[in-house]
């Protein structure tokens, strides 16, 4: 089975993610797979998620430490549609420099979040809130960027050993409002934005391959990166003029600094022809988030007056707005087949773990099940033009308010929820 026999066949292990609905923040999957191609290489792609994800909030809830259960109006409603659109681009060069070393230049965008609760005060009373009319939402947005340097040395043509630098940004907005943050006593008018950060982490691995099976295995590590994000919060808190016995410190709007650490990963990519013009594929990936978590100098010092005075129970020492009790671990595994000189095409199926359950308010879901297509039209050997559609399975989760993480304690469930993911990616040989 010689290697000219699966070259478009071997390009479907990077057709592109179509998409992810991965854990906690996990955006990209952090591939490397365009470093290890033969030969000098390009490739540009993009990828667009389309969740649909809505909940119920629980009947036993007790909104903002208060004595009793929420009233039976709210029990059972709507959280509504929370899940926004999003799209994120990739990119990557790679040159062979000589027989022995390569360079490779990765773009992508790794991490980030996009929700909005809605604002129907009746209906949804997690988002908008009695105290709020419904003319604000809650809503999160993270962007991150990473801009990955490889220098690659083969010793052999089987063996590739790989390092490099990683530069990284990260900002994030937050705005939280609503019965589940406490209204204006606690939470519920609360807001943060928080600039961009530059920071550089670093990457490296080993890659082994037997092209004359289309053999090809990689183990890639990459860093935790540390930020520290320059950040305006506002908002209100009774609370925190009651515990600080100042009626002036119920109103504030400061600028603060914001510790985050984006996490450490780990990347195990497999292929190997099992037939004529087909290859088999996995992805195994693992993600640190159980160590990661945002709190704002500002967000903690409220969260903080809230267990002096007994109304967070859970957490009386303060809490995060974002934290995860569980690392991810993701899996990929597929077919791609070489349908003629011009056409290939691959199936795929997926699963994520989720971070832990209950998870954050501003995140409802627990890991995934995928199916994906990939189709490939190369109109010339050197070039290609590759598309991808995958279906996510979301999994149920209970929800729960920030001040409640660590306890099983939550305010809605979210069920039967679901996404569709599409990608497009063009990759250029010279």
């Amino acid at each position: 089975m010689k290697l000219k026999t699966l070259s478009t066949a071997m390009i479907l292990a990077t057709v592109p993610m179509s998409g992810a609905f991965a854990a906690a923040l996990d955006r990209s999957g952090q591939s490397i797979s365009a470093f290890l191609q033969s030969g000098n290489y390009f490739e540009a792609g993009i990828s667009v998620l389309d969740p649909s994800a809505s909940g119920k909030v629980q009947n036993n809830w007790t909104p903002g430490g208060a004595a009793a259960p929420l009233a039976p109006a709210y029990r059972g409603t709507s959280v509504g549609e929370m899940a926004d659109d999003y799209y994120f681009p990739s990119a990557a060069l790679k040159l062979q420099l000589t027989d022995n070393f390569s360079f490779g230049l990765l773009y992508d965008q790794p991490f980030g979040a996009k929700a909005t609760y809605s604002t129907d005060t009746y209906l949804n009373p997690l988002a908008g809130g009695v105290f709020h009319n419904g003319i604000e939402n809650t809503e999160v947005e993270v962007k991150s960027e990473n801009i990955s340097l490889l220098l690659g040395y083969q010793p052999t043509e089987n063996f590739n050993i790989y390092a490099g630098p990683v530069y990284q940004t990260v900002e994030g907005n937050v705005q939280l409002r609503g019965l589940a943050y406490g209204s204006t006593t606690a939470l519920g008018q609360y807001n943060a934005n928080m600039s961009e950060d530059s920071a550089v982490g670093w990457l490296a691995g080993l890659a082994y391959q037997i092209p004359e099976i289309a053999l090809k295995a990689s183990l890639t590590y990459r860093s935790e990166i540390e930020h520290e994000l320059d950040t305006n919060e506002y908002g209100r808190s009774d609370i925190l003029a009651l515990v600080t016995q100042n009626p002036a410190a119920a109103i504030y709007n400061v600028n603060t600094n914001t510790k985050i650490s984006t996490p450490q990963s780990v990347n195990l990519d497999f292929q190997t022809g099992i037939m004529a013009d087909t290859v088999a594929f996995a992805n195994l990936r693992w993600v640190n988030w159980k160590e990661f978590s945002i709190r704002p100098e500002k967000f903690e010092q409220v969260s903080k007056a809230l267990g002096a005075v007994g109304a967070t129970p859970n957490n009386p020492n303060g809490f995060d707005i974002v934290s995860y009790t569980d690392d991810q671990i993701s899996a990929t595994v597929g077919v791609g087949r070489k349908l003629s000189e011009q056409w290939a095409g691959n199936v795929s199926v997926g699963w994520d773990s989720g971070a832990g359950n209950p998870v954050s308010t501003l995140g409802p879901t627990e890991g995934y099940w995928n199916v994906g297509l990939g189709l490939q039209f190369s109109p010339a050997p050197n070039y290609f033009i590759a598309g991808g559609v995958k279906y996510f399975w979301l999994g149920d989760a209970k929800a729960q308010a920030a001040s409640d993480f660590g306890s099983s304690s939550y305010v809605a469930d979210f069920e039967d929820n679901d996404a569709f993911g599409y990608g497009l990616k063009i990759g250029y040989r010279f």
